[in-house]
């Protein structure tokens, strides 16, 4: 047990080889794997989203896939579709860029809903449906769906209901000086992020660590208290004044696993309120949607999510 949680720690340094500064994104990635939940990373183009996701894949040895979305992008485009095959004088049927275990989603946004829903269907049921077919997808699978910052033109906000489809929502910053400085004296001195083996990174877990560590996960103590606190966090995003629309059930499900996998990596058999706390920001702001008159004052839902974590008390 202790193997599979070294191994998914090591992880972390792996994935530095080739993106500077991130930490706390890939642990966000990690959790996520070890909870099968999906991924949001927002950042502005060009602080290594993609890169992140390609270096995981690397050490993980899983296979990844990168789909671009733009606004002529078909549901068929993602899922699969059938297809006429000349020489089986039949119709087939073409795998899409979804079957595979880590599917980069890049600029969700910018694609309409229709597309949109497709892949919620393969987030919520792990599988797509075409032509009346079932069809299962690999295990793992986890989207990792990025989008730039809504400021941007042409773009579709993802409905409340996909939001919360989504485990965790990691913000990529621009990276501090002293790290855009190691950035570039890596690329000054050959780096090239398109080839990640010359990088160094190698597999370093595998998916039988991901299994183990998913059962150890399930298994973790989780005492009545702290169940009572997530709930109380949950309960008192929805009666904030700045907030319409608060954290549902489903939202506290997830900042339950989310805890429960951060608690097992960092090598507790329980959870702790600080575990809860930890994760309350990545896991609940994207379920908040704030009243357009608190934003137009400032509000945001990081300041809503920090009052409520300093009003709410924590058990002893």
């Amino acid at each position: 047990m202790g193997n599979s949680r070294e191994a998914l720690v090591a992880l972390r340094s792996e994935v530095g080889k080739a993106v500077v500064g991130n930490d706390a994104a890939v642990t966000g990635l990690i959790i996520a794997l070890l909870c099968r939940g999906h991924v949001l990373l927002e950042g502005v183009p060009g602080v290594a989203k993609t890169l992140l996701v390609r270096a995981l894949a690397g050490a993980l040895d899983l296979r990844t896939t990168r789909v671009q979305f733009t606004p002529d992008l078909m549901p068929g485009d993602v899922t699969g579709s059938i297809v006429y095959d000349p020489h089986k004088a039949d119709f087939v049927f073409r795998e899409g860029p979804v079957f595979t275990s880590l599917l980069i989603a890049d600029e969700i946004n910018r694609t309409p809903p229709k597309t949109q829903s497709a892949l919620l269907e393969a987030m919520e049921e792990r599988q797509v449906s075409v032509d009346g077919t079932p069809r299962p997808l690999p295990d793992p699978f986890i989207v990792i769906a990025t989008q730039n910052p809504v400021e941007y033109e042409g773009t579709y906000p993802l409905p409340e209901a996909q939001l919360d489809r989504f485990l965790l929502k990691l913000t990529m910053p621009t990276p501090s000086r002293d790290d855009e400085v190691g950035i570039l004296a890596r690329h000054a001195a050959g780096f090239d992020p398109r080839d990640l083996t010359a990088a160094g990174i190698q597999p370093v877990a595998s998916k039988a660590d991901l299994d183990e560590g998913r059962a150890a996960v399930r298994s973790l103590t989780v005492h009545e208290q702290v169940l009572g606190y997530i709930v109380d966090i949950c309960r008192a995003t929805r009666n904030s004044p700045a907030v319409r629309l608060g954290v549902s059930p489903r939202g506290a499900t997830a900042l339950l696993a989310a805890s429960r996998a951060w608690a097992w990596l960092s090598g507790r058999e329980y959870v702790t309120p600080d575990d809860v706390k930890a994760l309350a920001r990545p896991t609940l702001r994207h379920r908040l949607e704030l009243r357009p008159e608190a934003e137009l004052e400032g509000a945001t839902t990081d300041g809503v999510l920090d009052g409520v974590l300093a009003a709410v008390p924590v058990p002893r």
